[in-house]
């Protein structure tokens, strides 16, 4: 079995393989144990450090294999630092694809989801319901607009008669106000005869006693 197949658990060639969240789970735990690894080894080359420089001058053969050990260490957090890079970069790859996968699976649900919403619809019927929709809003504007039209019950005038009469009145209205302003101001009226008429005479003289009584009336005046 390859090493991949022992970090995920696969089985054989007709065994299923792992899923994305199972992959993930074991790259984040080999993750941790090399990071875990990483910091045996820096305090690995620390003490190898510590051994060569106590070493330097008094046995040389000692700080010579603890500079070995130093390097060896090295090489190996080297190598686990390409391993980790390696392994994170699977590692966003995989929780990438899992990522496009639930959202092509919710995608799919909703999909399904609007077919069966309009499984039972219609186009057709659609349009024919959408086209009585607008003929109803149609004569329900004509019907408003019939209300609220002024209603005669049964008076009908002519608007242009209306208006004529209306200017001649303003006319009158007009002309009588300049006669207030620029006519005579309390022009004196005659005064009334203090005599009475005389009383009619008999029927014999009554057109000379006329012509006698309204000369002495003229006369009184």
């Amino acid at each position: 079995m390859s090493l991949f197949g022992k970090i995920f658990g696969g089985g054989g060639k007709g065994g299923k393989g792992p899923s994305p969240q199972e992959a993930i789970q074991k790259l984040r735990e080999t993750e941790e144990m090399l990071t875990k690894k990483q910091e045996f080894l820096e305090k690995k080359i620390e003490q190898e450090l510590q051994i060569a420089k106590k070493n330097g001058t008094k046995n040389k053969r000692a700080a010579l294999q603890a500079l070995k050990r130093k390097k060896r260490y090295e090489k190996q957090l080297a190598q686990i630092d390409g391993t980790l890079s390696t392994i994170e970069f699977q590692r966003e790859a995989l929780e990438n694809a899992n990522t496009n996968t639930e959202v092509l699976k919710n995608m799919g649900f909703a999909a399904k989801a609007m077919k069966s919403a309009h499984e039972n619809m219609d186009i057709d019927k659609v349009d024919d319901l959408m086209q009585d929709i607008t003929e109803q809003q149609e004569l329900a504007q004509e019907i408003s607009d019939a209300i609220s039209k002024p209603v005669g019950f049964g008076e009908e005038f002519d608007e242009d008669e209306l208006l004529a009469e209306l200017d001649e009145l303003e006319q009158e209205e007009l002309d009588k106000n300049l006669l207030e302003i620029g006519g005579p101001e309390n022009v004196p009226l005659p005064n009334v005869p203090s005599t009475s008429l005389p009383s009619r005479p008999a029927k014999k003289d009554e057109d000379e006693d006329d012509m006698e009584d309204l000369q002495r009336w003229a006369e009184a005046m």
